[in-house]
């Protein structure tokens, strides 16, 4: 026997076979449920992670991890404020754009469009926009070539190829020709880019900086505003406090995470639902413990009246009953962490084996962009899930010690 005694008792009762089997069993299922929520809260909490961080790096494919915008008069000077850009810790590269919005037409059909004029050579050094593209380049896009490249789904929907030629419509009443006709020119397809997110590939179109400035009748080659990369993405929305001080008033800055906020604030309300929805799942498991240590405690009221009749205190009684629940507790959170982390870290081999098993598709090509069910694991999230389920199996020990400190000797042993 080792001390405390509170503890060697508890541990007796967790090994004991001698109590009833039904008992034993829910004490079981209360150990799986615990393990199964922790393990499945930690998977779906890393794949969530996972699709995060590919929504993220396709968005940042095409847009800056910052930009700098504001009026004509405060960007007439933009190469003296690129100066000033490239003074803030981490900035990797800076190239100026203009944006023009514009309808787009081809054999009678016409699609609103973002046209985003770039300079492609200083293109190259913000954005990763060439690894996605599937046809044609960037360096395509000469001043007076009237060249574009345009998203996948726009390029479907208008019926369009590289080498076809499709005809710009700026609207507005700056642009009115004579007669009051709307300024028309015509551009061909130099390439096809596809990175897997609508609002990118059905409605922006790239052109030269030049073309674009054209287009929008700007008298000079002054841009909209600046796009920034820095040397990590994750730093940007830190940095944005030191571009505003560099680039002084009168220019907003803006980095990926404000400008694509309606996506990220998505995913967090997503996640925050899912982790409350598989809590459930250990929160009855917890239940089930109270079930099994209130019927353990009537079961084993001879076995405490022996015990505070030979001089253990109700606190020691309570300590007996919060061992057993806790070994519970601690055995399913700690097996469910390894088998959510295996299964997380491991999740791009088992989807495959179930696809080809149960001969069906997790993420069909022919509807979904990511067709590989992404996984990220992080170390602060698995140990915030392991905490609050050791945390909901301390809570469910509770009442049953308390029921059980409060048996009175000489009422148990009356009637044994």
């Amino acid at each position: 026997m080792f001390h405390p005694l509170p503890v060697f008792v508890g541990l007796r009762y967790v090994r004991t076979r001698r109590q009833g089997f039904f008992v034993s069993f829910i004490s079981w299922i209360s150990m799986a449920g615990v393990c199964l929520g922790v393990a499945a809260l930690i998977t779906i909490i890393s794949v969530m992670n996972g699709f995060e961080g590919e929504l993220r790096n396709r968005l940042v494919s095409l847009t800056a991890h910052a930009t700098v915008s504001g009026p004509p008069e405060r960007l007439a000077n933009w190469q003296s404020v690129t100066d000033s850009i490239r003074t803030v810790p981490g900035v990797e590269g800076v190239a100026p754009f203009v944006d023009v919005q514009a309808m787009l037409g081809r054999t009678g059909m016409l699609e609103p469009v973002l046209l985003h004029g770039i300079d492609p050579a200083a293109e190259a050094n913000v954005s990763s926009i060439e690894q996605n593209l599937l046809q044609g380049k960037l360096s395509d896009l000469e001043p007076g070539a009237r060249g574009m490249v345009i998203g996948r789904v726009l390029a479907w929907q208008i019926g369009a190829e590289v080498g076809d030629e499709l005809t710009v419509m700026v609207p507005g009443r700056d642009m009115l020709a004579a007669g009051g006709r709307p300024l028309l020119q015509t551009f061909t397809v130099t390439g096809i880019f596809e990175v897997g997110l609508q609002d990118h590939d059905s409605a922006l179109a790239l052109v030269s900086i030049a073309d674009a400035a054209d287009l929008s009748g700007a008298a000079d080659a002054t841009p909209a505003g600046l796009r920034i990369r820095f040397n990590d993405v994750m730093s940007a929305p830190a940095r944005t406090a030191d571009l505003r001080k560099a680039v002084g008033a009168g220019l907003q800055v803006k980095d990926w995470s404000e400008e694509h906020s309606a996506y990220f604030r998505a995913i967090r309300i997503e996640k925050t639902m899912m982790s409350l929805i598989l809590l459930l799942v250990v929160a009855v498991a917890a239940f089930n413990i109270v079930a099994a240590l209130v019927m353990v405690v009537n079961e084993k009221r001879s076995d405490i009246a022996i015990l505070r009749t030979l001089g253990m205190t109700p606190r020691g009684v309570v300590g007996v009953f919060l061992t057993q629940g806790l070994v519970i507790g601690t055995v399913g959170t700690l097996f469910g962490l390894v088998l959510g982390v295996l299964v997380a870290a491991n999740v791009g081999t088992i989807v495959p084996v179930l696809e080809r098993v149960f001969r069906f598709h997790v993420m069909d090509p022919s509807v979904y962009y990511i067709t590989q069910i992404p996984s990220e694991l992080r170390a602060g999230q698995i140990l915030t899930i392991a905490l609050v389920a050791f945390t909901l199996t301390v809570v469910a020990t509770i009442y049953p010690a308390v029921r059980g400190a409060a048996t009175e000797p000489a009422e148990a042993l009356r009637y044994e």
